[in-house]
């Protein structure tokens, strides 16, 4: 019994390289005044941030309901599968807890022990490695548990920064985490921070050079310890996004895993100049 692999919308891997490697999708919500669609809808981003730099309300997001999951699972149970569903963090979304709910639907079924919801403690580029780490275990024909236990041993290794251009979106969307304490200075300042079960703070720098070169500077401490499996992502950023990656093939010597731009979802609560490096082994991607 071969293992599918599902995640959530967040992950913001190339669309194509998530089809090529025949990953499942469940979509979260994003929109204004009540209206809102399905992320994996959206036909490009630009529109989108275009309307974040200039409207003074802010944008909603809502995760996935329990029946959006279960119309990803159910085809797959039946097909024969069993499903590994990787999601966003759970201190900064309540996406895992509806899939856990919806987890909990099929147990009363007696499907339950072919479902695996993981919360990823991560998110974006991270959730995105993690997801492809399952899907190597899987191609290589290990069995449910043992796709589990590598995202696992994947998560332990997974390190990522990001560094924004203001922290005034995570201050209006109320997802700033533990970079609270930052408020109570001057938002003037470049914020690197990470993302583990929820943000954590990093470091303030005054300019974005600095920030750049702080990126950099990560860059290589993961190329140190071991974490060569390297992507780059942005939001309305491509310009230092690319020289972030010509940085990055100088100092790892290989092409990035993947390089996108982080869509609506998460891009409402950091805003548009967002520039993120992350790697985990590449070892665990074989």
């Amino acid at each position: 019994m071969s293992v599918a692999v599902a995640t959530d919308s967040t992950h913001y891997l190339p669309r194509a390289l998530a089809d090529r490697e025949e990953i499942h999708q469940v979509s979260l919500y994003v929109g204004w005044s009540g209206e809102s669609e399905r992320e994996l809808e959206m036909d490009g981003f630009d529109a989108f941030y275009e309307r974040l730099r200039t409207d003074s309300e802010l944008p909603t997001t809502s995760q996935p309901s329990i029946g959006d999951f279960l119309a990803v699972w159910e085809p797959l149970l039946a097909d024969g599968h069993d499903v590994v569903s990787i999601h966003l963090a759970g201190g900064i979304s309540g996406t895992c807890e509806a899939a856990r709910q919806a987890h909990q639907l099929l147990t009363e079924r007696g499907l339950g022990e072919r479902v695996e919801v993981l919360d990823s403690e991560s998110g974006c580029g991270g959730t995105g490695l993690l997801t492809l780490a399952a899907r190597a275990a899987a191609r290589a024909g290990a069995d449910k548990d043992a796709v589990v236990a590598h995202v696992r041993e994947a998560r332990k290794a997974l390190k990522i920064w990001f560094c924004l251009d203001t922290l005034e979106y995570l201050r209006r969307g109320g997802r700033i985490g533990k970079a609270q304490a930052w408020l109570g200075g001057t938002l003037k300042i470049k914020p690197i921070l990470s993302l583990e079960y929820e943000i954590v703070p990093v470091e303030r720098v005054r300019t974005a050079g600095r920030a750049f070169e702080r990126m950099v500077d990560y860059a290589k401490e993961l190329r140190d310890g071991g974490a060569d499996g390297w992507v780059v992502q942005h939001i309305q950023a491509p310009e230092q996004a690319e020289r972030l990656i010509e940085r990055c093939r100088e100092i790892f010597d290989t092409e990035p895993v993947f390089t996108s731009e982080v869509g609506p979802v998460i891009g409402t609560y950091t805003g548009p100049g967002l520039i993120g490096v992350g790697a985990i082994p590449r070892t665990l991607l074989a």
